[in-house]
């Protein structure tokens, strides 16, 4: 039976599409039961509403995140959601939230991580000088992009890159890691052991791009 996920998104859902066009495959492990946004005019919502997946708005200005989060935990109880995928989703989840999907939450975030958290991940790295970037899908815990690495994907920063030339190569392999990692999670392949998480066999784990 395939595993009813949630999308949380906050902008215009590049990697929302990647995992829509994933989902749609009859033998892909998850199905995509609800795309949630807190801002309203997050042109992801439009993706899900063309895919005929169901879209909600969810706002959080004016309000506590805890009010927030109540109202999200009941849509995706509502729905019966298992896992959910955070996918540009600008807001922090408390350990209240994490506790009720723990282990069933995933994130992507634009660098190699532990290198270059937070915000602006092809930044730091074209600042800092680094000669690889990439990006990383993580299990989501209550750090900052600290949680146990699921897949990560290499790209070469090049000597004339920008901010946006970069974070463009980089979109391009979690366009690719995304999918795969979602559906390594909900098919029931991945074991977490502390700060390592176990792949199957003849998964590597690593993807490189030029």
């Amino acid at each position: 039976m395939r595993q009813p996920v949630a999308v949380l998104i906050s902008g215009s859902g590049t990697n929302l599409q990647a995992l829509i066009d994933a989902a749609s495959a009859p033998d892909y492990p998850a199905e995509i039961r609800v795309v949630i946004s807190n801002r309203r005019d997050a042109f992801g919502l439009q993706r899900a509403r063309d895919a005929g997946i169901e879209a909600l708005w969810i706002p959080h200005r004016g309000r506590s995140r805890a009010a927030f989060e109540a109202e999200l935990l009941e849509a995706l109880s509502e729905r019966s959601v298992s896992w959910v995928a955070l996918a540009g989703f600008m807001r922090l989840l408390s350990e209240a939230f994490l506790s009720a999907y723990a282990g069933r939450i995933l994130n992507i975030h634009p660098a190699l991580l532990p290198a270059f958290p937070g915000v602006r991940g092809a930044r730091q790295a074209v600042e800092y000088g680094v000669r690889i970037a990439g990006a990383t899908v993580h299990f989501v815990d209550a750090g900052t992009d600290t949680g146990p690495i699921i897949l990560q994907g290499a790209v070469p920063v090049l000597p004339d890159d920008d901010d946006d030339t970069l974070a463009a190569r980089i979109l391009t392999i979690e366009h690719q890691l995304y999918p795969r990692a979602l559906a390594l999670a909900t098919s029931g392949q991945l074991r977490i052991e502390g700060r390592r998480v176990g792949l199957p066999d003849g998964e590597p784990g690593l993807l490189w791009s030029r």
